[in-house]
């Protein structure tokens, strides 16, 4: 018997070039680019303006306006942070022992993470002595501890992130006015590299 054998209709070939995707470009690639530099108070300056141009009249915008005499030199990125904080606030030692507010510090350390946070109190370990640090940010700690902590005790540095350091301020756990220095932790960046100013809710 004759062998009768069926003829398959041949597969197309699947187009190997698939569609180029457009790739989208990343705040992370922007930020690759552009290399660390010391802060400056213009830099400052021009985000509060920013931020609050659309929602405030000239006049408003002009008393936001600070001084140079406010800015203290930023680190030339060659300081250890403890080398930095002991060149700026040389009577550190004076400043220390008379501090005795309660629910107030006197230097105040912003930076954009609890983990950053721990990082710089590590950190400052040769400049800060045996002055009382409290951390000011919201992992792990209730903001109802902070304000006990801040009410029973005297404080002489205050390290944490924004969101929590603005929460403190308005529910009355926190008053700034004994408070000499405060310390922008510009140029670090996190794992998608923005620096604290380029998060929008900062």
């Amino acid at each position: 018997p004759t062998e009768c054998f069926l003829s398959q209709p041949e597969e197309k070939q699947e187009s190997t070039v698939k569609a180029k995707r457009r790739k989208k470009k990343k705040i992370s690639d922007v930020l690759q680019k552009s290399a660390p530099k010391p802060g400056a108070p213009a830099d400052l300056q021009n985000l509060l303006t920013q931020h609050f141009g659309e929602n405030r009249s000239v006049i408003e915008i002009e008393e936001l306006k600070l001084s140079d005499s406010c800015f203290l030199p930023a680190n030339d990125l060659t300081h250890s942070f403890s080398s930095y904080l002991k060149e700026i606030c040389p009577k550190w030692a004076k400043l220390r022992r008379n501090h005795k507010e309660k629910k107030s510090v006197v230097m105040l350390v912003l930076c954009s993470s609890a983990l950053r946070s721990l990082e710089l109190i590590k950190s400052m370990t040769a400049f800060k002595g045996d002055c009382r640090v409290l951390k000011l940010f919201a992992k792990h700690i209730k903001i109802k501890e902070q304000m006990n902590m801040l009410e029973k005790g005297v404080f002489h540095i205050g390290v944490g992130t924004p969101g929590r350091v603005k929460a403190l301020v308005e529910q009355d756990g926190l008053c700034l006015n004994s408070m000499k220095y405060v310390i922008l932790d510009w140029n670090w960046r996190d794992q998608k590299l923005r620096r604290m100013m380029d998060i929008p809710e900062v």
